[in-house]
């Protein structure tokens, strides 16, 4: 067997694995995001139109699809990032340069979406309909998002680092897969990288303040009414 080809055998398996890493990365989460954040635009249409958008379910099926479709390939590649984590060493103070700063980026943004989706997916989803007994109130999460500032804060930081893991790992998506292979083509695909950063980023931020609107008209927890 020659030098080339050894070398080629040895490589396959990290490639495949990288591959399906950002394979399951990109397609489900990335259309789930996208969805899941105009179904939440809804909020500007009041209670009733988020309650059905949000958190109502054509059938019983439907959240065992979203399970198979978004917590199963979420939970696959959150233990294929931690991997590659641990495993990285930056290098920034050597090579000080964009593409290196976006690559440390990524991994940052990684811990900070991790906490986040881990934290929102329990206390929106799993938390509300597991002990609770019912889907989350848009009342809870109006006022929460208007009198409790730290998860005003969490939900802007979260979002951010959301909006920007996602739209730079659709890049990192395309150099895996042998879309962009030069660095003309990566520089050329780099404005659509922002753009979808500052479109994920705006969708955010308006749910939010969406959110935070109505949650004026909602009296904090545990204040006498009025």
């Amino acid at each position: 067997m020659s030098t080339q080809a050894a070398a080629a055998v040895e490589t396959k398996t990290p490639l495949l694995k990288s591959r399906l890493g950002s394979f399951l990365a990109v397609v489900p989460l990335s259309i789930w995001v996208v969805n899941h954040l105009w179904d939440n635009l809804s909020a500007f249409n009041g209670a009733d139109a988020w309650q059905k958008s949000v958190t109502t379910y054509a059938n019983p099926f439907s959240q065992v699809f979203t399970f198979i479709i978004v917590l199963l390939p979420l939970l696959m590649h959150t233990g294929w990032g931690l991997v590659r984590l641990f495993s990285f060493r930056p290098n920034n103070a050597r090579y000080n340069n964009y593409g290196n700063l976006k690559y440390i980026l990524q991994r940052i943004t990684a811990v900070g979406v991790l906490a986040f989706l881990g934290a929102h997916i329990w206390l929106a989803f799993l938390y509300p309909r597991l002990v609770l007994g019912h889907p989350e109130a848009f009342d809870d999460i109006a006022r929460e998002m208007h009198h409790h500032v730290p998860t005003l804060v969490v939900y802007l930081l979260g979002t951010l680092g959301t909006s920007y893991h996602l739209a730079n790992g659709l890049q990192g998506f395309a150099m895996g897969w042998g879309l962009l292979s030069s660095e003309r083509s990566m520089r050329k695909f780099e404005p659509v990288v922002i753009i979808l950063f500052l479109v994920l980023t705006a969708m955010s931020w308006a749910v939010i303040y969406a959110l935070y609107t109505a949650g004026a008209a909602f009296s904090p927890v545990g204040a006498t009414p009025p």
